[in-house]
């Protein structure tokens, strides 16, 4: 048998004061935690039974990336805890308490399962072997399956039941992290496949069945908001302690082909994944006996399982609508009646409703790519292998600041006067990233960049979200909606299986984000205010 050798291909890739002090302590402990275990500054080959992918001694880059963290954690508890969720205590009522330890414990695990796998997609795939456009590909598939499950996977989850969807995403996770440690690339397609799919029942059936759940027990509506901020407030914390544990993970031992196996792995890159296992297995008896099973609103007398899933799915085409991942859908309210074409009369009947359309596709399909790119941007610059975790978890900091300076904001202002000034300041980051490839390649400047982004990103999303509530008429927004998504799933494809240039690619990002300002600025100086 031949011997194959490792190919150093650039490598690529979203609140209080005792959590800053367990962050502070994991993120440093991830940069030099691997002096501590004794790794060598090493690149092995791949051999007949072994291979050594070991981490470089840490350099002065990785001391860069420790001195960003630290300051900008500290800023992000700051505006954490101004920001953070509260709830009047005389609202609460008996056993409200429960039921908020029931589901956050639960979306803490699933949460933190996904997100440790992000730091570390590219870079196994890539420490594989596998070439630029080989990885591209398996992106997409991952990008379409997610894409094309979301379109029903709400309709199963109502049918089937939410706590039942629920254990499926941790089996079809699961799974998902066990193709990782198979370097065929038909597993690791069905591993993309899996982790599309699951990732789809992670972003409708766990709020689905909070939602369900709080109405269930007839607890105020008022709480319900509360409880969606500390959803997101706990997601934002996971993805941080994410980060740093996963590097902490993969610095621990080399990548290490099994004896007697040309494709079976363990170690290096992979441990991140077998970390979200861990977090999967430990959420399923959670689930199992912590949650009762709910069920979405049934569509007809008579209709159940399949052929609820068959009705609602016919439906939600004949009004070419689509549940998004982060709407809590399902209310105990009647469906709506079916509008033929009721997104497509929205588009047609008020200009502002396309203008915007192009604004959220140029925006999100840009962000899309950025999550493919940026890890061959700062590995390509580097003398070493940087610090994927930390980075990720300092990506991961810099969106919740962005996120927590738009609470912030004036309630005066209104959010379409916020939003140009996002995507600018978004559309000049990734801007200054594509000048410094095209001219000094500086591993500093891509980074600060980079960070300025992922701010722009945490901004975004709640102030774009406040304009289509305010823009996009109220009996046609499930199909508006699902119309936004044609255009921002063409860029996305396009733009990762062409195989461009680094440079080239976020170029065209840059370009996007510039279309998006220019769509923002002309609905804010449209004659009818849309904070009117």
């Amino acid at each position: 048998m031949p011997v194959l050798p490792l190919r150093r291909l650039p490598l690529a890739r979203a609140r209080n004061p005792l959590a800053a002090c367990i962050v502070v302590g994991a993120a440093w402990a991830s940069t030099h935690g691997w002096r501590l275990l004794g790794s060598k500054d090493t690149r092995s080959s791949r051999s007949l039974l072994h291979v050594s992918v070991e981490p470089p001694e840490q350099s002065l880059l990785g001391d860069l990336y420790t001195a960003t963290s630290l300051p900008l954690l500290a800023v992000t508890c700051v505006l954490g805890w101004l920001t953070r969720p509260t709830a009047d205590a005389e609202q609460v009522p008996k056993g409200f308490q429960q039921f908020q330890f029931q589901y956050l414990l639960v979306w803490f695990l699933a949460i933190t399962a996904d997100w440790l796998q992000g730091p570390y997609v590219y870079e196994l795939y890539a420490s594989y072997g596998w070439s630029k456009a080989d990885i591209a590909r398996l992106f997409v598939a991952g990008f379409a399956s997610s894409m094309l499950t979301g379109t029903f996977i709400g309709s199963v989850a109502d049918a089937w039941g939410r706590k039942f969807c629920a254990i499926l995403y941790c089996i079809l996770y699961g799974l998902a992290c066990l193709t990782k440690h198979v370097n065929v690339y038909g597993v690791l397609m069905l591993g993309r496949l899996l982790g599309g799919a699951a990732t789809s029942l992670l972003f409708s059936t766990f709020e689905c069945w909070m939602v369900g759940e709080h109405k269930r027990c007839g607890f105020p509506d008022g709480l319900l908001r509360y409880m969606f901020g500390l959803m997101f407030f706990v997601q934002y914390l996971a993805a941080i302690g994410a980060g740093w544990l996963a590097q902490l993970a993969a610095s621990s031992m080399p990548l290490t082909q099994v004896a007697d196996s040309d494709a079976l792995w363990y170690g290096g890159s992979t441990l991140p994944f077998d970390l979200s296992l861990a977090f999967l297995l430990t959420a399923m008896p959670a689930i199992y006996f912590m949650w009762q099973e709910n069920y979405g609103e049934r569509r007809g007398e008579g209709v159940a399982g399949l052929s609820q899933v068959a009705l609602s799915f016919q439906v939600r085409f004949s009004a070419i609508s689509y549940e998004s991942p982060d709407t809590s859908a399902f209310h105990s309210k009647p469906p709506p009646k079916p509008f033929p074409n009721a997104g497509c009369d929205a588009l047609a009947s008020d200009w502002r409703v396309p203008l915007l359309g192009l604004a959220v596709a140029a925006f999100e399909s840009s962000m899309y790519v950025f999550v493919f790119n940026w890890t061959p941007a700062l590995d390509g610059c580097s003398a070493g292998t940087p610090p994927h975790g930390l980075i990720f978890s300092a990506f991961m900091m810099a969106c919740m600041c962005g996120s927590s300076l738009f609470n912030l904001l004036d309630a005066s202002i209104a959010p379409i006067k916020a939003l140009w000034p996002v995507c600018l300041l978004a559309a000049g980051a990734l801007a200054t990233v594509a000048s410094s490839l095209f001219t000094t390649s500086s591993e500093a400047l891509i980074f600060f960049s980079f960070l300025a982004f992922e701010a722009c990103v945490g901004a975004y999303f709640p102030c774009v979200s406040t304009v289509k509530s305010e823009l996009v008429p109220e009996e046609a927004r499930a199909g508006v909606y699902n119309v936004y998504r044609v255009p921002l799933n063409m860029c996305v494809v396009l733009l990762l299986l062409a195989d461009l240039e680094l440079k080239t690619s976020f170029a065209i990002c840059s370009i996007l984000l510039l279309s998006s300002v220019l769509a923002v600025t002309m609905l804010g100086a449209a004659p009818r205010r849309i904070s009117e």
